[in-house]
């Protein structure tokens, strides 16, 4: 259409199309001419087109504005987008100053077609957005190309791609380009860090050092304008003009980012976006598919901790996901054009006194002014969580807070659905005209209530107000519900009007409910829920079958996991008689004779059960076809399980770790010692012994190798590991190694693994409660168990991938993180025999590792265990690299690592150090500890992590100064590894001997 000489519209990255001069030297003026559009329906200048290269005549533009039947309409638009660029209101009043975003909304409103609105015309699917425009279309499309994440529409974005190490691991780099931005937000969003949002770019050359050909195609996409031009009209638009350094508003690369991860890393990315304290995406939008997605699976693991206090006796501490528990809900949304901002008000709601938190991305941020290009139509979610301290809880109760991005006419269906879930509806506007009094009106009859927060433009008051009283009996309000913000009104009053209100709501009689709950909302409205795909409800009812059968935890293990309990208890210990005896080199062959035949018919013993129902189907959970189906069905085990769990006793919140951690050198051992909860590792380990029973027989002869049923095992078990699920490598009951299993994993893994099987092994030692599994899960991603009560017992190990492009550097294909349970500290005599326990496996894992990282408390002694440890592998001559990190989690501002700290960790031992060393018969030449480690201080050996929470819990964010600690540590590690200051890196094989050995 048109010649080569017209006027051409052009892209420019990610930002709208610009407009260049032609050839001809003509010249467009935004706002003013009109274009034609593919559908038939005329577009202003300011607007999208996305044909590849579309070029118009003037003669042409002109010809189809003067269409007789297209006139009216034309001159419509134009007038309300003029006005609306000039600042003027539609009655020609003048508007205060808008600012950039506000007006592009405003411009992208008056640029769709109002249909007329009568009261009856909206039933229950009356003004979905199914009609989406082509523009929205394409610029989802530009905005995954501009991120270079185009290639991960049809192979979704896995959580395993995502934790890979690479080069960019060990460097704290800047993003130079937009594709650099969603591995950037996905690395900071693993450590924790709560500059993730930050989009942010540099420039990879300063603006001198450019090359001449940039300079060159930067002077041709530079928008030139007539003098003589009126440019009062075009002024605001060239002054947004992009530059190469201009970055992606934050909400478009999230959305853009889940668009184009599956059902897993979503789930991860809102986990850790709620441990930073962000709002979670609950309503996700996706205009290029013609659907919005209501997230409750990516929700599904988030957890949710607060102080319970009923109105009537003793306050407890609660834990439940956020997914379950019921709140009252409150959603804020804006109506056309807003002068106070949603998302700065929300999180003034939410901040006690005078700490602010940023929960809601807002236009003041950093980056804050960029215009949104996808997330239009996106529904977060908050909660506000009482901690037990009158001076922090501003509500006694858990409450939602939803927040629509964008206009609700423009996302009517996201609108219905919060006013179906909410208890009440606050309304952000400047104006209210006869077509917003229509869009509100189709409301009527709702039992939801509604408040107005008004700003109006000047000489619109008397506009607002004669709706507003036609409105109050649609709505049911009363004149309390209609809240004016000006400039001169004073903002702390005006949030305790809110949170008054808020506070009112919820203690009346208001709906209370789950996001299970409103995801039953969503689905009859249209939305599409993402946990409804085939393989999850599979998955789901598998979970339910085995569940529902546990009806007390005691009897279950009795009753299906045969193999446990006092029968791997007794194999456990003959076992370990059995190698005592070999290493002492007992002349008497018949004591171990009778050891081994005591060992076989315990082994008969388990090989003559079959395996439980709930044991069969969890194994045929296991065994699907479908890698997806398994993944999922581990999920809701692990939900499943933890619902089905007695509930525990919880402290107050001054002394529970979940929320408050303080450490001391005091354990407790109840809490150390008392029963597992039940988990998926209760389940591998019964297919485990299944497995060690046969193998048992099969090498002493007395099964037939044709006749095995469960050689597969292994097998089906490392398909579990290399999709990160961390496996047990000690038994957290008997704090045992099973030793054929373990080796059968092993040997799977090498034959997966074929080339690319060069390890390296970190492990984790350390007094209970410091972080160590956190720390763990922070650096690389894992998903090891955290919190009091529900961390590892024994050791479990999870496997970490090197990228191809980085493993000849690094010097290895893969790192195994072991992970163990806390190490008893204090005095040797009030361990008992589990000290004996402790000793070998931590002197397993040390053996074991090229790297060990001891976590410590702020205690002067490292556990016993330990420095047993150290002393019976000094012997062998075997002395991984060690980092000591010493937690203090009072301070959690500290800058990083102090000297004083750090020597205090290698000064003389003191009394536990000398009962240590009087053990291994070394009491006369006692060293200390940086003599035995080969510790250096000023090495960085010994590492200072400020604490984890910046404030109190559970409203508490992560610390910055925590994860850029993480962050050095990694680094670290890693520049360890690659320089072979950690030991011999290992082959699985070697790995194998090793575990034989020890």
């Amino acid at each position: 259409m048109g010649s080569p000489e017209g006027l051409r519209y052009n892209r420019y990255g990610s930002s709208p199309w610009h407009l260049r001069r032609s050839p001809r030297g003509a010249t467009l003026k935004l706002g003013t001419y009109l274009v034609p559009y593919p559908h038939g329906l005329p577009r202003v200048g300011t607007c999208w087109h996305f044909w590849p290269e579309p070029i118009f005549t003037e003669a042409e533009m002109v010809a189809e504005c003067r269409c007789p039947t297209a006139a009216p309409r034309h001159i419509r638009w134009l007038v309300e987008v003029e006005l609306l660029v000039k600042g003027r209101s539609e009655l020609g009043e003048v508007a205060p100053e808008i600012k950039a975003s506000e007006r592009r909304t405003a411009v992208a409103i008056a640029d769709l077609e109002w249909r007329d609105m009568d009261p009856d015309d909206y039933g229950t699917n009356e003004a979905q957005d199914s009609d989406f425009p082509a523009v929205e279309r394409s610029r989802l499309q530009e905005m995954l190309s501009l991120l270079g994440l185009e290639t991960y529409q049809a192979q979704k974005l896995s959580l395993q791609d995502s934790l890979q190490i690479s080069s960019d691991s060990m460097r704290n780099w800047a993003p130079q380009a937009p594709k650099d931005l969603p591995w950037n937000f996905l690395r900071k969003l693993q450590a924790l860090n709560a500059e993730a949002r930050n989009t942010t770019m540099v420039l990879d050359a300063p603006p001198d050092a450019r090359p001449a050909e940039k300079e060159s195609q930067m002077e041709e996409e530079i928008i030139y304008w007539d003098a003589a031009d009126d440019i009062s009209a075009d002024i605001y638009s060239f002054s947004e003009l992009p530059t190469p350094d201009t970055p992606v508003n934050p909400l478009d690369l999230l959305c853009a980012l889940l668009l184009s991860s599956d059902s897993f890393l979503q789930q991860e990315i809102v986990q850790k976006m709620s441990l930073c304290q962000f709002a979670l995406p609950l309503v996700l939008p996706d205009s290029e598919n013609h659907h919005h997605t209501f997230l409750l699976w990516a929700l599904r693991g988030v957890m949710r901790t607060w102080w319970a206090q009923p109105p009537r006796g003793v306050g407890s501490l609660r834990e439940d996901s956020a997914v379950l528990s019921r709140a009252p809900a409150f959603a804020f949304v804006r109506m056309e054009v807003s002068s106070n901002s949603k998302s700065q008000l929300l999180n003034a709601v939410l901040s006690p006194g005078h700490r602010p938190r940023d929960c809601f991305w807002h236009r003041d941020l950093n980056v804050g002014t960029n215009p949104r290009e996808i997330a239009d139509g996106l529904v977060e979610a908050s909660w506000f969580l009482p901690s037990g301290r009158e001076d922090l809880d501003i509500f006694p109760e858990p409450v939602a807070f939803l927040n629509l991005r964008g206009d609700i006419g423009s996302h009517w269906l996201q609108f219905k659905l919060l006013t179906e879930v909410s208890s009440a509806v606050f309304i952000l506007t400047d104006n209210i005209s006869k077509k917003e009094y229509k869009l509100l009106y189709s409301m009527k009859g709702s039992a939801t209530r509604y408040y107005f927060i008004l700003s109006p433009y000047r000489g619109k008051r008397n506009t607002n107000l004669r709706f507003l009283n036609r409105l109050i009996p649609v709505l049911k309000m009363d004149h309390s519900h209609v809240l004016v913000k000006v400039s001169s009104t004073d903002s702390a009053g005006f949030v305790r009007r809110v949170r008054s209100i808020v506070a009112h709501v919820a203690r009346s009689p208001c709906r209370r409910l789950s996001l299970e709950e409103m995801a039953h909302a969503a689905r009859k409205l249209g939305l599409r829920v993402d946990e409804d795909c085939e393989e999850c409800q599979q998955a789901k009812d598998r979970m339910e079958r085995i569940t529902r059968k546990i009806k007390d935890l005691d009897a279950y293990r009795r009753d299906e996991l045969r193999l446990q309990g006092d029968p791997w208890r007794k194999v456990a210990q003959v076992e370990k008689e059995l190698c005592q005896a070999q290493w002492a080199g007992d002349p008497l062959d018949k004591g171990r004779a009778e050891l081994r035949h005591r060992l076989l018919e315990l082994r008969a013993q388990q090989n003559g059960h079959e395996p439980a129902g709930g044991v069969q189907e969890f194994i045929t959970g296991i065994s699907g076809p479908s890698l997806g189906e398994k993944q999922y069905f581990l999920r809701w085990m692990e939900w499943g399980l933890a619902r089905v769990a007695q509930p525990r006793p919880r402290q107050p919140p001054e002394t529970t770790l979940t929320l408050r951690p303080k450490h001391c050198g005091v354990v407790d051992f109840s809490e150390l010692l008392r029963p597992e909860p039940l988990g998926v590792e209760h389940f591998l380990r019964e297919m485990g012994q299944f497995y060690e029973a046969e193998s048992c027989l099969v090498e002493a002869g007395k099964l037939p190798a044709g006749q095995r049923r469960f050689a597969h095992f292994p097998g089906l078990a490392l398909e579990l590991l290399l999709k990160g699920l961390p496996l047990e490598l000690i038994d957290g009951s008997t704090l045992s190694t099973p030793l054929r299993w373990v080796t059968g994993l092993l040997k799977e893994l090498h034959v997966r693994l074929e080339r690319r099987s060069r390890l390296v092994v970190l492990s984790a030692l350390g007094v209970p409660g410091t972080g160590k599994s956190t720390l763990l899960n922070t650096m690389f991603g894992l998903r090891f168990a955290t919190g009091r009560g529900c961390g590892p017992r024994g050791a479990f190990m999870q496997l970490v991938t090197v990228a191809e492009s980085f493993s000849q550097d690094l010097g290895c294909d893969h790192i195994l993180v072991i992970d163990s349970g806390g190490l008893i500290g204090g005095a040797l005599a009030s361990a008992g025999e589990r000290f004996e326990l402790e000793a070998s496996l931590a002197t397993l894992l040390m053996g074991l590792s090229n790297v060990t990282v001891v976590s410590l408390a702020e205690t002067r002694d490292i556990p016993p265990a330990i420095l047993h440890a150290f002393l019976r592998l000094e012997k062998t001559g075997h002395m991984p690299n060690y980092q000591f990190v010493y937690q203090n989690v009072h301070d959690a501002c500290a800058p990083g690592p102090r000297p004083r700290e750090r020597r205090l960790l290698l000064d003389p031992p003191g009394d536990v150090s000398r009962a240590v060393a009087q053990m291994e018969k070394q009491g006369g030449g006692i060293r200390t500890l940086a003599d035995l480690a080969f510790c250096d201080p000023e090495k960085q050996h010994v590492w200072h992590i400020p604490g984890l929470w910046h404030g109190v819990p559970p409203m508490a964010a992560v610390s910055l100064g925590y994860s850029e600690a993480i962050f050095e540590l990694k680094r670290c590690l890693l520049e360890n590894i690659r320089n072979g200051l950690s030991n011999q890196n290992k082959n699985i094989q070697q790995l194998i001997e090793l575990v034989r050995r020890l």
